[in-house]
């Protein structure tokens, strides 16, 4: 019983400590709330808001004009189903994909998205796996 009388006088403690504190800083004139930043995702920056920033999101296609990375190639592609592509096809966009900076892959991605080029299923998997561990890696905006 000792014990949740002293959790309880522990917690009292804080609430009364953080509304000192309060009152003092509102005293001092420190009233200022942390302000929302406004990014535009277009100009390059994250705004840090969101759990995944927008500007590298494979499934924000807002961009009209799309991004190509030496890879003209594979707009011959545009009508082909994930399932139709040969192994060599498969080869030409594993080629490009790990030709390129880890920063402009899920720009490629969302490139093909935007081209309408089908990723092949048997490559799916490996650039998720890729630009998600690629992303986890990143430093995050403070």
């Amino acid at each position: 019983m000792e014990i949740l009388f002293i959790f309880l006088g522990i917690i009292i403690f804080f609430v009364i400590a953080l509304f000192v504190w309060n009152s003092y800083q509102r005293k001092q004139g420190n009233t200022e709330r942390a302000e929302i930043v406004n990014s535009d995702p277009t100009d390059g920056t994250c705004c840090g808001q969101h759990a995944t920033c927008e500007q590298d999101s494979l499934l924000n296609c807002f961009v009209e004009e799309s991004d190509y990375f030496d890879d003209e190639e594979l707009d011959k592609y545009k009508e082909y189903s994930e399932e139709d592509y040969t192994p060599q096809e498969v080869d030409e966009f594993r080629e490009v994909f790990y030709t390129l900076l880890d920063e402009d892959k899920p720009r490629w991605v969302r490139s093909l998205q935007q081209r309408e080029i089908p990723i092949p299923n048997e490559l799916k998997d490996e650039i998720l796996l890729i630009i998600n561990d690629l992303r986890s890696t990143q430093p995050t905006n403070a």
